[in-house]
């Protein structure tokens, strides 16, 4: 069978292309009868479903190529879904196709999915995502891309924000004066290693020799300082890091703000709100924006966008937090503003992102004090 009916996300032109790696497919409009299309459970990607008196709409895609069905069966595969054989309804009459069907019972039955709404909320992400995906065909199993999926959408996800960067340069050079020669992706799991050798143009204006460069890819991150103007103190976390552990420090637990890495679709301030509560049980609704920057542009693509949260910081606020899910074992520890400053001028605190806060804190203190 070389004929598939696309319901949901594959009924996105730019999304197919990049699945199929062409923008050659051949479509027609065509109505599966007796089901309907509803989220997967939360999740942003559509299933189908079996129900009397409804419709299904979407595309009749035929004649697909050994490759195409080779990128199709590698891109959907991993999430739990099987390809049955149905009719479908087409203006010429009816026609043979496979469905891809979820699993009986994998997915909680979530609202009704619609294509503009995915469009214009998860599209772009979706998009990015499935360039990296498909990069993996021949190298992976889709079951590992699909396991990868939340790392892939943060990876999308900084990279679509990257596209927005205000301009910080006092030379006039931008992207378009460099030259890539060649990109490697030698790991990827949690995080990614990335290789690339370019040229770049010096500031004499002509171009460097080929150099290489090793990256160390992540997501971008918003981090968070809660403060309470009222009773004055801060709120900071403390957990187990595995970086101070391999450079081998006697004392790898870290004072730090909150943070989290921004999933796919999400926006910097979503994330800050979402990890408050996560990891110190936090609801916050005023943010101020401290700054947004790279942690090391030298070999990394770390990304922050760090805010300071007004809040209500009661002693009872104090406790552990974070999601067991992700082995995280996180406490919250309250600061009087005076104390907090002075550990930051005695070197007490060893996180940079948090001394950077720390400093804007201070000089904002009083100000932020003053409209409490």
């Amino acid at each position: 069978m070389t004929n598939q009916f696309f319901y949901g996300t594959l009924r996105d032109p730019a999304l197919l292309a990049i699945v199929l790696g062409h923008e050659n497919a051949s479509l027609r409009a065509a109505t599966l009868s007796g089901h309907r299309v509803c989220h997967a459970g939360a999740e942003p990607f559509p299933q189908i479903l079996a129900e009397a008196g409804s419709t299904a709409e979407g595309f009749l895609a035929e004649n697909l190529s050994s490759s195409d069905l080779e990128r199709l069966a590698f891109y959907e595969g991993g999430f739990g879904y099987d390809l049955r054989t149905v009719t479908v309804e087409t203006a010429e009459g009816p026609a043979s196709a496979q469905v891809w069907f979820p699993q009986p019972g994998l997915y909680p039955l979530g609202q009704p999915w619609s294509l503009e709404r995915w469009q214009q909320t998860y599209g772009p992400v979706a998009r990015e995502a499935a360039q990296e995906a498909l990069s993996y065909l021949g190298t992976r199993t889709p079951q590992e891309v699909a396991r990868a999926w939340h790392m892939l959408d943060s990876r999308a996800q900084a990279r679509l924000l990257a596209q927005s960067a205000p301009d910080c340069s006092l030379s006039g050079l931008s992207r378009s004066d460099t030259e890539e020669l060649a990109a490697r992706r030698p790991y990827a799991k949690f995080f990614a290693l990335e290789e690339r050798a370019l040229k770049f143009r010096k500031f004499s204006g002509d171009f460097s020799d080929p150099i290489d460069r090793a990256v160390f890819v992540g997501a971008d991150a918003a981090l968070v300082l809660p403060y309470d103007p009222v009773r004055d103190r801060v709120l900071l976390i403390e957990q187990f890091r595995s970086g101070p552990y391999v450079r081998g420090d006697a004392f790898p637990w870290c004072l730090e703000p909150i943070a989290g890495m921004i999933d796919g679709g999400e926006t910097p301030e979503d994330t800050a709100r979402r990890e408050a509560l996560e990891e110190a049980r936090l609801s916050v609704s005023e943010l101020h924006l401290i700054g947004r920057g790279y942690a090391s542009p030298g070999d990394s693509t770390g990304f922050y966008h760090m805010f300071l949260a007004v809040a209500d910081l009661p002693d009872s606020i104090v406790g552990i937090g974070g999601v067991e899910t992700e082995s995280e074992n996180i406490r919250s520890h309250l600061m009087q503003a005076h104390e907090f400053i002075a550990a930051l001028d005695a070197g007490r605190i060893n996180v940079a992102p948090l001394q950077l806060m720390g400093h804007w804190f201070a000089r904002n203190r009083e100000s932020l004090r003053a409209r409490a």
